[in-house]
């Protein structure tokens, strides 16, 4: 169709279908061999034998809620290496074969409910695998929604997730940050639906394949961490915003996303002017359905966005910024184990940051850095014990968003030691000198000292690295940026403290960054007419905007605000983004006999709209009753 043209043709066939790759893919990335590039979370023994590349040959079946085909595992392994193992939750495994259609033997381990199953694999001297097999209906990466939560509300949806340790629910894989993989999928699916993933898209049409059913194929010549391939299926449109940015969505909304998501490419040059090129081809982005349970998603060419962000003033663009900012930071230099989550995700909120900066003003990227640093402060304030609160954390990361914020700020500290030009010089060559490969905390300290402090010693001390990375709290070095937005938004605050009217709050001209700002500073404790006020006059239970709904359903749970019950049960089965419901949930939960029994209602009738992953935070909050 003509509205998926792309920089992608048509693939013509040029090796057999087990392998539908033309073009040559990168040399494998190199493996990490320190103790603190060990992951945990896999089972993998990639020393030993590795993936290399990975081929899937998949058909989507709605009915049945399930993915069935193929993976074709390209391995790299020692001489005397005779097994490999994989990592596995869930799947429903038909038969190993080698490259000649010959059985392997096999076998699942022990299966622990968050990391999966080792999937053990006698490979004697084979180098190639094919695996047959099928996912579970309840795989925690895949959303299958009905047609009736789309926009469309005529046809289903699928779509994947798989950070962080996700995609071994679909994918019989080395599912570890550390072990970067090339990739090619061939996907079939429903002649009246539309097939995308993170990858080139080599038949943007689709090609038929039988009665009923279409074919869609993609390739990644790059190696990527497994969580980055990703997978939508539904009603999809694209519209273009330049020669390489475009957008994806559904038909009836796709216009008012394109609107919003309109300096999408804009934002790839600024991004490329301050740390270099952009490797990966084109940048789109596909706006979800409600369901999706994150802000946004990094997958390498392919943004996966919530609707939420689409709130007709592009105050929340920002996280596109993000999204993008991880094709240096997260898709290019990845952190090798999820204790260095920072890595990822704090580089990115400062690159995000200078993106801001760059296309909307210094204001707007200090209003969006003081908000980083009040959610900076609530973490450490909430954190359960000192030891959460470091950048090199346990396994599962650090406390809240520390890793963003905490993580960020560390950068924005050194930027204001060593002054921006000499940083962004650091860093560029740093993207440069890491491309394509992971990467530890102790890893990116050891590049710092050795090309940007360079032996200065007054410099090593007043940055205190290690107290950054590996101690508790906040340095007493941090920098804390300021914006002048914010301060009179906390004017504001304080005249509603000291009893002004709601009346008095003029709110037309605000952003969601300063409308966060107004609601988070309430007293946490209001009286019902109070809150009746400023719900009357601010249209807070009816806002669109799922920020300030979040917000505002939560400072009224927490007062126990009869008036917004209603509020409530429209909004949380509607959005699925973890960020905007976990709050409300949590806030249920914690009024006990009046809170609990309306979360349980709303998620019992909810539940099946969620992700999985979503569903099963909401479900361990609420108690074995849920």
């Amino acid at each position: 169709m003509r509205q998926f043209l792309s920089a992608a043709t048509l693939l013509v066939a040029c090796i057999p279908i087990a392998q539908p790759v033309c073009a040559e893919q990168d040399p494998p990335s190199p493996i990490l061999k320190t103790s603190d590039a060990i992951d945990v979370l896999s089972y993998a023994v990639p020393q030993i034998a590795r993936v290399t590349h990975v081929d899937l040959d998949l058909t989507a079946d709605f009915k049945a809620h399930v993915l069935r085909g193929t993976a074709t595992l390209d391995i790299l392994a020692q001489a005397t290496a005779d097994q490999i193992v994989l990592d596995d939750k869930g799947l429903v495994i038909r038969q190993i074969t080698n490259a000649r259609g010959q059985p392997l033997k096999w076998s699942v381990g022990a299966d622990d409910d968050y990391k999966g199953a080792a999937l053990t694999v006698e490979i004697g001297r084979e180098r190639r695998i094919i695996i047959t097999y099928l996912t579970d209906p309840k795989a925690r990466a895949l959303g299958w929604l009905p047609p009736e939560l789309t926009a469309g509300k005529a046809k289903p949806y699928l779509f994947s997730q798989g950070e962080s340790i996700n995609n071994r629910s679909w994918i019989p894989t080395q599912d570890s940050p550390g072990i970067r993989q090339s990739w090619a999928a061939r996907i079939t699916v429903p002649a009246d639906l539309v097939a995308t993933m993170s990858a080139e898209r080599l038949t943007p049409a689709g090609l038929p394949s039988a009665t009923g059913w279409r074919t869609y194929r993609f390739r990644m010549d790059h190696n990527v961490p497994s969580y980055l391939i990703a997978l939508a299926i539904g009603d999809l449109r694209f519209q273009a915003i330049d020669g390489r940015t475009g957008v994806f969505s559904e038909p009836s909304m796709l216009a008012k996303d394109a609107a919003e998501l309109s300096d999408t490419g804009r934002m790839v040059t600024t991004a490329e002017a301050i740390y270099g090129g952009y490797r990966w081809g084109r940048y789109d982005v596909l706006v979800l359905p409600p369901s999706f349970p994150f802000g946004g998603m990094e997958n390498p060419t392919l943004t996966f966005a919530t609707p939420t962000i689409i709130t007709g003033d592009k105050s929340n663009v920002d996280v596109i910024a993000h999204e993008l900012a991880h094709s240096w930071s997260g898709n290019l230099v990845t952190n090798a184990t999820w204790s260095d989550t920072w890595l990822n995700e704090g580089f990115t909120t400062y690159f995000e940051n200078r993106i801001d900066e760059a296309l909307y003003g210094k204001e707007r990227a200090a209003t969006l850095a003081d908000l980083v640093w009040d959610d900076l402060q609530r973490d450490l304030k909430g954190a359960p014990n000192p030891a959460a609160t470091r950048l090199h954390g346990a396994p599962e990361g650090v406390y809240g968003e520390l890793d963003y914020n905490k993580g960020s700020t560390f950068l924005r500290t050194i930027e204001h030691a060593v002054g921006r030009s000499r940083w962004d010089a650091y860093l560029k060559s740093y993207f440069n000198r890491h491309a394509f490969q992971p990467q530890t905390s102790a890893g990116f300290l050891a590049d710092l000292r050795a090309n940007l402090i360079r032996g200065d010693q007054k410099l090593e001390a007043a940055l205190g690295l290690d107290d950054w990375v590996y101690g508790t709290g906040l340095p007493t070095n941090a920098v804390h940026v300021r914006s002048a937005t914010l301060a009179k938004i906390d004017l504001t605050l304080a005249a509603i403290r000291a009893g002004a009217p709601a009346s008095s709050v003029h709110t037309s001209h605000w952003s969601t960054q300063e409308w966060l700002r107004f609601l988070n500073g309430l007293p946490r404790t209001q009286s019902a007419p109070r809150l009746g006020e400023l719900d009357r006059t601010l249209g807070l239970s009816t806002s669109t905007n799922g920020y300030v709904r979040s917000a505002w359903l939560t400072l009224a749970i927490a007062n126990r605000y009869d008036p917004a019950i209603p509020s409530i049960e429209q909004f949380l089965p509607n959005v699925g983004r973890g960020l905007l419901i976990l709050p409300i949930y949590r806030a249920l939960n914690a009024q006990g006999d009046w809170g609990m029994p309306i979360a349980r209602q709303i998620f019992e009738t909810s539940r099946q709209g969620y992700h999985p992953t979503i569903a099963a935070a909401i479900s361990k909050l609420l108690g074995p009753k849920a």
